[in-house]
């Protein structure tokens, strides 16, 4: 079925030509050449080869042609505005006749399509019988009989596949004339008002470009558990008044749900790019027992009751606040960066699996804490320096309720920011990406395996770091501080769609994770339900998870 041209596009529109040609003629010695100028001084001063001296005296003529030019555009400023907006009107109005007529006949060939498919598979079906008859008829030999049956049967499915295949191209191919009939007309919109966008416009082409590539399917695959995630939170929503617990949509409660996220938003963000690398950490829970049990020691209010292989008590308080402050963030930082570097140089020298390397770490670091603190915790921390760092500030009486906002939400906000910047827009960002996806193939492009899956360890331990000191800000810190944490972690990164299978995943997705994560528990505490059974909710989501992020590996080799 030869796809024939009989429609005209809105380019082709003779009035629309006319008003092109105008609005080019009237932008010409303004608005154009301003831009032209513009580009010409920001190409000279990028040259190296031109004298100094001849490059600052064409600079200066261009920069002088710029100010004729604006009075040029000031002077057809009001017709162009009045121009174009008769031209984005008349073109609004062609273009709805040329994609109404598109659609008529595009609906048209893909009825077509589908009748001639239809009519297809009956032939293939009928075809396919008649040689099942013949071969029963002509093949007597029982084994020659199932040969000569099966490859007729895989024949069948692979004819009927192609027609199938031939059907979804048509089907697609006239979709695809009916969404460029309105991309056209974007477009030429966008020429008109000289490169301007319409909020309106660019809404409409995501939608069209949504329904043109929206597979059921696919969709289904990708957000299926986003949403069994969405509506259990709409029946918590439901349920929470129902059962007495009061609204669970509250600023109030929504700001603690985001500061129980604060500190695990740093665990998730360094797990997520060992994960990215196809690997894992498990010594998260007690990296965060490390950084904790340091800061809580640091800046404990007066004399420790906690000793430490039988060194101490000690007694910081005579130390300046701030000074307590930075020793505690950087020890804590400091040691959660030599233990995962200690597991990141087993996994990157030797090859061993980071499930091993940061499982041994991890029994080193409950060992030593627990043997050295005998389990006993530390104690709070300074009252000034908690209400500073970890406190929240009050906002006032809101829809009758007193809210406060809790100033770890700030930290952890920064936090984000930060591992975006470094997974976005750094060329260590890129090479993990790289490593995770390919590993063997990274390495021969030139990019050190070694280097960039240390630095990924060393960078989670400061991640860890920096999380375990604010812990120590909501809890009174101890050797089981963080117990269960890296399953919080690494389940938090698998909902936000970082694959086990490496090289895929962004860091928003990180954060959402860890926000739905932490939303999750919080809404089955909010309605009672037993600490235990909440194993059981995150055990599901967690095996949903990484289920579905297989299957679409799995259906992508």
């Amino acid at each position: 079925m030869a796809d024939k041209k009989i429609i005209a596009s809105i380019e082709e529109d003779k009035k629309v030509q006319e008003y092109s040609e105008r609005l080019r003629a009237l932008r010409k010695d303004g608005v154009t050449r301003i831009s032209d100028c513009r580009l010409e001084i920001v190409a000279l001063k990028k040259n190296k080869l031109m004298d100094e001296g001849e490059k600052a005296s064409r600079i200066r003529a261009l920069e002088a042609e710029i100010e004729k030019a604006k009075a040029v555009e000031e002077k057809n400023k009001a017709e162009i505005a009045a121009l174009s907006k008769e031209a984005v009107a008349f073109v609004n109005s062609k273009a709805k006749e040329i994609e109404k007529e598109v659609t008529e006949y595009q609906n048209s060939r893909m009825a077509k399509a589908k009748e001639y498919y239809e009519k297809e598979v009956v032939q293939i079906k009928a075809d396919a019988e008649e040689r099942k008859k013949n071969i029963h008829n002509t093949v007597s030999d029982p084994q020659n009989l199932k040969s000569e049956l099966e490859i007729a049967s895989y024949e069948l499915k692979s004819a009927l596949f192609d027609a199938k295949s031939r059907y979804k191209r048509e089907i697609d191919k006239a979709k695809a004339a009916k969404n460029q009939a309105y991309v056209d007309h974007v477009q030429k919109n966008r020429e008109l008002r000289n490169g301007k966008t319409n909020f309106g416009e660019n809404m409409m082409l995501k939608y069209k470009h949504f329904v043109l590539n929206f597979d059921a399917k696919q969709f289904f695959l990708s957000n299926g558990l986003y949403i069994a995630i969405i509506i259990f939170f709409i029946v918590c929503i439901i349920v929470a008044p129902i059962k007495g617990n009061g609204n669970l949509l509250t600023l109030s409660n929504i700001f603690t749900i985001l500061e129980q996220s604060s500190t695990r938003m740093f665990y998730a963000l360094g797990v997520a790019g060992l994960i990215l690398l196809a690997g894992t950490d498990l010594s998260v829970g007690r990296m965060v027992a490390l950084g904790s049990v340091v800061t809580g020691l640091i800046l404990h209010p007066g004399m420790n009751i906690v000793t430490f292989f039988g060194m101490g008590p000690w007694d910081f308080s005579g130390i300046p606040m701030l000074v307590r402050v930075l020793m505690s963030l950087l020890l804590s930082v400091l040691l959660c960066s030599l233990f995962s570097a200690f597991s990141g140089f087993f996994a990157a020298k030797l090859k061993m699996h980071p499930f091993i390397s940061t499982m041994a770490t991890q029994l080193i670091i409950y060992g030593t804490l627990f043997y050295g603190t005998t389990g006993t915790p530390v104690g709070s921390i300074d009252s000034q320096i908690r209400n500073l760092i970890g406190g929240r500030w009050e906002l006032g009486v809101i829809n009758g309720e007193f809210i406060t906002f809790p100033k770890l939400i700030i930290p952890a906000l920064i936090a984000v920011i930060v591992a975006w910047i470094i997974w976005n827009k750094t060329t260590f960002g890129k090479n993990m990406y790289a490593v995770g996806g390919n590993s063997e193939a990274a390495a021969v492009s030139g990019i050190s395996v070694f280097k960039v899956t240390m630095y990924v360890f060393i960078m989670a331990g400061i991640f860890y770091g920096c999380g375990s000191f604010l812990e120590a800000f909501r809890a009174n810190a101890s050797a089981g501080t963080g117990q269960g944490y890296e399953m919080d972690a690494i389940a938090a990164c698998v909902v936000g769609g970082i694959s086990f299978n490496g090289g895929i995943g962004k860091i928003s997705g990180a954060a959402i994770g860890v926000i739905i994560f932490t939303g999750l528990t919080y809404c089955l505490t909010f309605l009672g339900i037993d600490t235990n059974l909440q194993f059981v909710f995150k055990g599901v989501i967690i095996i949903a998870a990484v289920s579905l992020d297989s299957i679409k590996y799995l259906k992508k080799k």
